[in-house]
């Protein structure tokens, strides 16, 4: 038996907002710079070598990409190295940051989420989506339900047709 009452989809006339911390991935590729194999026996900076190593990288291949310094091994890096770095790279790369691809990704959601005007969800039921397939930091996560539990009406974690509850704010019983 068919009935042709029409298709409502009652997620979208539910008025929750759905946050997508995955749409705020960087857009930029990411280009790692290993000091390692800059340094003498992997371990020991050595300015002068250093320095003219430095000059010969073609710095062009970091164009609008996310240069990350890091070191895999466990030297000792002065910080002028990260500096002289930056000063050659700063020319091509997008963004330089001293640190792994997890730390720089903790870096720009904590920045992105600062951003936010929390104000905009002063009572809204906002449901943060997960199941990411961009690698969003746990981290993330807290900060976003910490930024917005001050405003929202309520906090749910996953897909509007299916969410964990994180956050509920009591309802005020009106004086008679």
């Amino acid at each position: 038996m068919t009935d042709n009452k029409p298709l409502i989809n009652r997620v979208a006339n539910s008025g929750l907002i759905n946050f997508n911390l995955e749409t705020h991935y960087p857009k930029h590729e990411f280009e790692i710079f290993d000091l390692k194999d800059y340094l003498y026996m992997e371990l020991i900076l050595k300015e002068k070598d250093f320095r003219a190593a430095l000059k010969e990288v073609d710095w062009s291949k970091t164009e609008s990409k996310i240069l990350l310094l890091t070191c895999s091994t466990d030297a000792i890096i002065p910080v002028w190295a990260y500096m002289l770095i930056s000063a050659y790279a700063s020319d091509y790369a997008h963004e330089i940051f001293q640190g792994d691809k997890t730390e720089y990704l903790k870096h720009h959601y904590q920045k992105f989420i600062d951003s936010i005007d929390a104000k905009k969800y002063d009572g809204a039921r906002v449901v943060i989506k997960g199941c990411s397939e961009k690698p969003v930091p746990p981290s993330a996560y807290a900060l976003i339900t910490a930024k917005l539990k001050p405003y929202a009406q309520s906090i749910m974690y996953g897909e509007p047709c299916s969410t964990v509850p994180i956050f509920k704010r009591p309802r005020v019983l009106k004086k008679a």
